[in-house]
């Protein structure tokens, strides 16, 4: 069985020899970059499973970095690692392709979970239903990442797809909000409870040109997704 390869961008040598050596000891195949502006070619020479990006680097930072990378490969899973933690600054990392986000400082326990999680979500949705689906004025094709209105096509995340599929299997009913950090995130931590509201939010934006699909908050509970006729 081939190694899961992990294309790790970091500028702190010291940080960054002790994450390649420990994701190394636990059979994944690590290349490592330091220099932001060096990125993109090493990742179309090493074709990665998964990509970690510190946000912070010099010459080019993360953010610009995982545009670039979309441009190529719309599917594949993009981690930052980074000490901003306001939600403007998460919001900036889903916006631009981002799929998961990790703090400084972390464990090599919680780096390694997250890449995991992500993969098995990757490999949920290559096996997801071909189907598309009709959500009101929107045609949402999960296989492609992609919802779609009056031939506009919006670019999904691998959260977005899945958090999306959530709400359209739960048309008009409630949907209980530890069930979807469950499916989505594996756990329901604090962290990913706030992950959940960031893209609850991104979902609302995306469908709000079609005024008889909402997105409602049940305190407590969860959330009603309403999608008229």
């Amino acid at each position: 069985m081939s190694k899961v390869k992990i294309l790790y961008v970091e500028d702190e040598p010291f940080l960054g020899r002790i994450v390649k050596e420990s994701l190394e000891v636990r059979n994944f195949e690590v290349r490592m970059v330091a220099d932001g502006k060096l990125v993109l070619s090493v990742f179309e020479e090493f074709k990665p499973d998964i990509c970690v990006l510190d946000i912070m680097l010099p010459n080019k930072d993360g953010y610009s970095i995982a545009q670039d990378i979309r441009k190529i490969n719309a599917t594949i899973p993009i981690i930052f690692v980074t000490a901003k933690t306001q939600t403007e600054d998460l919001l900036k990392g889903f916006e631009v392709g981002g799929n998961d986000y990790l703090r400084k400082p972390f464990s090599m326990e919680e780096l390694i979970v997250r890449v995991n999680n992500l993969l098995q979500l990757t490999q949920k949705l290559a096996a997801s239903p071909k189907e598309n689906i009709q959500l009101g004025q929107y045609e949402f094709v999960p296989q492609r990442y992609e919802l779609r209105k009056n031939g506009n096509v919006k670019k999904l995340s691998h959260r977005e797809v899945l958090l999306l599929q959530i709400l359209a299997e739960n048309q008009n009913k409630n949907i209980d909000r530890k069930t979807m950090l469950l499916r989505v995130w594996g756990d329901d931590s604090f962290f990913n409870s706030r992950n959940l509201d960031v893209y609850i939010t991104k979902l609302r934006d995306y469908l709000k040109d079609d005024s008889a699909i909402e997105i409602i908050t049940i305190k407590g509970v969860g959330y009603h997704f309403v999608v008229g006729n």
